[in-house]
């Protein structure tokens, strides 16, 4: 499947005149995406460096944003994974616009008018095509169900036309060994074949951005923007498998995959706001 991304070209990069408040709702891999490099740390996943650093918080502060994070271990923060999208804001969007960190909120009238979530790399790991329109709370890993999940997400999206809601998609998966189990797997279940879940995991994703045929070709605010950290990890598709692995099996990112994709989301989140005109 081909997509056919947003063009935020013709917006200007430059940053915001005025501080905004932005909240970040991740796990491991976010962390280490936000985190600079270097030793480990944090605690909960909201580090202050990390040897994956990229760098991204520092990016954002420079550039006229005032960061809050939740992760593990929080109301907000816990459970990423894609099946848990529709129900933490379809309950609790009054307290993401208000989330500082973790479980502390605002109790003035300060809001996020940034939220940016994301699930981690198993999220990849798409089993079957599944069977439409499917379920938006079910942890089964199919296509119907992780796009059922997206398409509840824009009723809650569109009744707060002021924020703008910014998805990551999952990071890349590092590729499986094929060993001999794994190939006799194939053979009795092809659909989980290696090749099959990497393609499955590009097509989604690619869905989730493309404004033509994908998650928001009937979508007609502009307060929601995908950025794909999927891709970037893949080299903007030299593979459908992760191009910046941490070691054998580790598909946690590298700080350089992470320090490009921080690169990139910057004025990729400006060009995002100056559309909208926050």
């Amino acid at each position: 499947m081909n997509a056919k991304a947003l063009d935020l070209s013709s917006y200007s990069s430059e940053k915001p005149r005025e501080p905004i408040h932005l909240l970040f709702i991740h796990h491991s891999c976010g962390g280490h995406l936000f985190a600079e490099q270097g030793k480990e740390d944090g605690q909960s996943c909201i580090y202050a460096s990390h040897p994956n650093g990229g760098g991204l918080r520092k990016l954002l502060e420079e550039n006229n944003y005032i960061v809050h994070e939740a992760s593990y271990g929080s109301l907000i923060g816990d459970k990423t994974d894609i099946c848990h999208w529709n129900a933490k804001f379809r309950d609790h969007m009054d307290k993401i616009l208000v989330c500082s960190n973790q479980d502390e909120f605002f109790t003035d009238n300060t809001k996020n008018r940034i939220v940016m979530f994301k699930s981690c790399y198993p999220n990849n790991r798409v089993d079957s095509d599944g069977i439409a329109p499917g379920n938006p709370d079910s942890c089964e890993q199919t296509t119907a169900n992780y796009k059922a999940t997206y398409q509840s997400l824009l009723s809650y999206f569109s009744a707060q036309p002021d924020t703008l809601f910014i998805v990551l998609t999952a990071p890349a998966l590092v590729q499986p060994r094929t060993g001999i189990k794994s190939m006799i797997k194939s053979v009795l279940r092809p659909e989980s074949s290696v090749d099959k879940v990497g393609l499955r995991a590009r097509n989604f994703n690619n869905w989730l951005k493309d404004i033509d045929q994908g998650w928001l070709k009937d979508y007609s605010l502009n307060n929601v923007v995908v950025f794909d950290y999927y891709d970037i990890l893949t080299d903007s598709g030299k593979s459908n498998w992760s191009m910046y692995p941490g070691g054998p099996g580790d598909s946690h990112p590298t700080s350089k995959g992470n320090v490009k994709a921080a690169r990139e989301f910057a004025p990729f989140i400006n060009k995002a706001v100056q559309r909208m005109g926050l």
